[in-house]
């Protein structure tokens, strides 16, 4: 992982679907994990997501709070 991806989930938007606006970041476990079922888009968005569900999963999103500031 690169570190400037956890920049990236807090300041990149959802680029579409239902959540399309929301930063990656906060975007709700639910949907992370309908796209760890049916499958990441691919590219780098798709590696974003996946890291996101990963971070969500494991309950490490507070990790991402001082860089939200």
């Amino acid at each position: 992982m690169n570190p400037d991806d956890l920049q990236t989930l807090v300041t990149l938007r959802m680029p579409f679907g239902k959540h399309q606006g929301f930063l990656l970041a906060d975007l709700p476990g639910n949907y992370l994990n309908w796209f760890a079922r049916e499958g990441f888009p691919k590219g780098e968005i798709g590696r974003l997501l996946a890291l996101m569900h990963e971070i969500d999963h494991n309950g490490l999103s507070d990790l991402l709070e001082p860089l939200r500031r």
